[in-house]
């Protein structure tokens, strides 16, 4: 067509074909984001929380779900990933400098705070995920722990007799089984970060030396 400046008519053409799938790649994050939000409320609420619940609550409908979390343990895992980012932010407001064994205390308290809001979605993950998965998503968080174990190693408050990795094990198995025995109502939820404190300072503290009180 005369007048018509080359390639204007491809152009116009992509343009117009990029606006749609834009709003499809936006509608997509929305879609995720809600889905993400409803899973992480329902799961806290109910570990057994159906995908039909979930697209409910995202009000989205199951193939839409399904579009973006193939598997119910697809979208565990999504949940368990943001929850774990989740504290690893509030946890960055944590005092961990000082005594290692007070920078633990504290760690665990703040630690346990989340733990026990979330032990749903753990319990969720623990149904739908392998182990191994499940301890990977935490490893942010047990760098905290190493840090603090290593500080305390170096100092001498805490045992250098056996593997730093097997210590920084125990504190994760601790929280995890404290957070089951609080579910199952053998361990109350008030007193469990003190419970696992004392029990984590008997077990780091060096055979030879006295154990301290666990005090925030």
């Amino acid at each position: 067509m005369a007048g018509t400046p080359r390639g204007a008519g491809s152009t116009s053409s992509a343009q117009r074909a990029a606006t749609p799938l834009t709003e499809r790649r936006a509608d997509a994050r929305r879609n995720i984001m809600a889905i993400l939000d409803a899973a992480q409320s329902c799961l806290a609420r109910d570990t057994d929380a159906s995908v039909a619940d979930i697209a409910k609550a995202a009000g989205v409908g199951r193939v839409t779900l399904y579009g973006h979390f193939s598997t119910r343990a697809d979208l565990v895992d999504a949940v368990l990933m943001r929850t774990v980012e989740q504290a690893d932010v509030a946890l960055d407001a944590t005092d961990t400098t000082g005594d290692p064994r007070q920078a633990l205390t504290r760690l665990v308290g703040a630690s346990w705070q989340i733990v026990h809001q979330f032990r749903s979605v753990l319990q969720a993950a623990q149904r739908e995920l392998p182990a191994e998965r499940i301890r990977a998503v935490h490893d942010r968080i047990l760098r905290r722990v190493q840090t603090i174990v290593d500080r305390g190693r170096r100092a001498g408050v805490f045992r250098d007799d056996l593997p730093k990795r097997w210590l920084v094990t125990t504190v994760f198995s601790l929280m995890h089984a404290a957070a089951e025995d609080t579910a199952a109502g053998r361990l109350d939820a008030e007193d469990a970060a003190r419970i696992v404190s004392a029990t984590l300072l008997a077990a780091l503290t060096p055979p030879v030396a006295d154990v301290p009180t666990a005090t925030p």
